[in-house]
């Protein structure tokens, strides 16, 4: 293991789009590495990015996350970088040919799902996702809600059971 990597770094998530499994089908998931300036990495190490609004594009057969938020960092000089500044992501090259086959279908799109590290690395997490209708997000809401009810209802009893 090298100096500075612990084993409690290794898969630890430093951020989530939760809206992105409501919004989109994700049918097909891909790491990708990103390429980021010094104090950028930190300040994502200290948890202080967002990838609400975030989306992915290809453009030149490049592959670029844009409307990820990544605050300045605190200990660094004043003329930091742009905090919504779009950033490339690193995939193999027969990767990103297979996703722009992939996104040219209609209603096809590449979403940032989470960022986490892997062997102190920070990775991003794309989704091939494909956009719901308003019907397949109030399924979502009420299987969400049914399953919420359930394990009350199953904790109660449990509750019940013991005294």
């Amino acid at each position: 293991m090298k100096a500075g990597i612990s084993n409690a770094d290794a898969g630890k998530t430093l951020a989530g789009n939760r809206k992105a499994s409501f919004e989109y089908h994700l049918l097909e998931k891909f790491e990708a590495g990103i390429e980021l300036l010094g104090p950028e990495v930190k300040s994502i190490r200290e948890g202080h990015v967002s990838l609400n609004e975030s989306f992915a594009r290809i453009d030149d057969g490049q592959v670029f996350v844009h409307g990820m938020h990544v605050l300045p960092y605190s200990h660094s000089r004043t003329d930091t970088h742009d905090p919504v500044r779009p950033r490339r992501l690193l995939l193999h090259r027969n990767e990103i040919a297979r996703l722009t086959g992939q996104i040219a279908e209609k209603g096809k799109t590449l979403v940032p799902v989470r960022l986490y590290l892997k062997r102190g690395k920070i990775k991003i997490e794309l989704a091939l996702g494909k956009g719901k209708e308003l019907v397949d997000k109030r399924e979502t809401i009420k299987r969400r809600t049914a399953e919420r009810e359930t394990a009350r209802a199953v904790a109660a009893h449990a509750r019940r059971g013991r005294s």
